[in-house]
């Protein structure tokens, strides 16, 4: 029994070590450029800089890839990830429609060309900086949509194809050859083509490839799609100053049901700034677990539910401004434990210390036992 209690014990430790002593992560933000002209045929140039925290990456990566049906194209567009571009555009574009979505197509053509499978959401493909015609369509459909214009995805099955359709109030002008365009629900949506590597010259709204004038694609609209994310990339055309955030906890063990206290510090200390608080347990996906905001002094404080077992990861993120690029936390752990589990390690170390006690206690009496003195042989 006493070897049998032994066991559990040491199990209970090891297992206490390793989850203690696994190393935390360190995240790092990805960080692309992108150079926009002021209007297709103009000449004054802008560098756009995108980061990209990898929380939000990870995110991304163990989200839902399957596509089975047209349907699931339009999981993949994620307007409000990549809203600080669309808000980056507008500075330039000044709601000139065409000017703006030809600005989403000089960015996707930067992007080199790879056919990739299966298919990868925007935040990816922007890390990744690769990808094929489906995927520069997402972007291209996520930063117009973000930017509020009505937008649909062209998909040309035949030819196994996609680019995008946009919505503009007047026909495009600066269209090079003639203008191409399908009417959906008596709707003209321009054709807008996403691959092509030559981001200056190369295709703009209301331009057909020749091999696909005259197809009938399927038009996907975009009612249905990713209208929230739990972060954003940041974009801005200065270089972007990086921040820092740090993320501790009141305890790293924990009793399930329980709760724990993470606590934190943003820098620059920016006031009713949002923290995304990002959990996964084993091998779980990363999920976003809430939404908390800096005080007055960059300062955060959120109570985390424990309601299951086993090793929780925790990391914050904040998805930066204008002016500073986002940032994650390292990633804490924090080990919780089944109540059972508790009350049985409590019964082996009180088990363990009677043990103890009794065999003090025997050891002494034996102790105090006189050993007996031979009788004397008379001489």
């Amino acid at each position: 029994m006493k070897q049998k209690l032994s066991k559990i014990l040491m199990a209970i430790l090891i297992f206490l070590m390793f989850s203690y002593t696994f190393p935390s992560c360190f995240s790092e933000n990805y960080t692309r450029a992108y150079y926009l002209l002021d209007r297709p045929d103009g000449t004054k140039q802008y560098k756009l800089n995108v980061a990209v925290p990898q929380s939000l990456y990870d995110y991304y990566v163990l989200q839902n890839h399957k596509q089975v049906s047209d349907e699931d194209f339009v999981k993949f567009v994620t307007p409000h990830a990549l809203q600080p571009i669309a808000d980056k555009l507008w500075e330039i574009y000044q709601n000139n429609y065409e000017n703006f979505a030809d600005g989403v197509l000089m960015i996707v053509h930067q992007i080199p060309y790879e056919v990739t499978v299966p298919a990868k959401y925007p935040v990816e493909t922007i890390v990744e900086n690769k990808g094929d015609c489906d995927l520069f369509s997402y972007i291209a459909a996520s930063i117009m949509k973000a930017g509020g214009l009505d937008v649909v995805l062209f998909y040309y099955k035949s030819e196994a194809h996609m680019n995008v359709g946009v919505h503009l109030p007047d026909p495009p002008r600066y269209a090079r050859r003639q203008v191409y365009y399908i009417t959906y629900n008596g709707i003209r949506y321009y054709i807008a083509e996403c691959t092509g590597g030559n981001w200056a010259e190369g295709w703009r709204v209301g331009e057909c490839p020749p091999d696909l004038i005259g197809e009938n694609p399927t038009v996907v609209t975009l009612e249905n799609c990713e209208w929230w994310s739990p972060g954003q990339v940041s974009a801005s055309y200065t270089t972007l100053t990086s921040s820092t955030i740090t993320l501790t906890t009141s305890s790293t063990f924990a009793i399930q049901g329980s709760t724990i206290t993470l606590s934190g510090q943003l820098t620059p200390s920016l006031p009713n700034e949002n923290i995304t608080i990002y959990v996964k347990i084993g091998n779980s996906p990363w999920i976003m677990a809430d939404i908390t905001a800096t005080d007055l002094h960059g300062k955060f404080t959120y109570v985390l539910n424990l309601n299951e077992t086993g090793t929780y990861y925790v990391r914050a993120s904040w998805s930066g401004n204008d002016n500073y690029a986002g940032a994650d936390s390292p990633t804490i752990n924090v080990t919780v434990l089944p109540a059972y589990l508790i009350i049985l390690l409590i019964i082996i170390i009180v088990l363990a210390c009677v043990g103890v006690i009794i065999y003090l206690t025997s050891r002494q009496k034996y102790q105090e036992i006189e050993e007996p003195q031979l009788p004397e042989i008379p001489t």
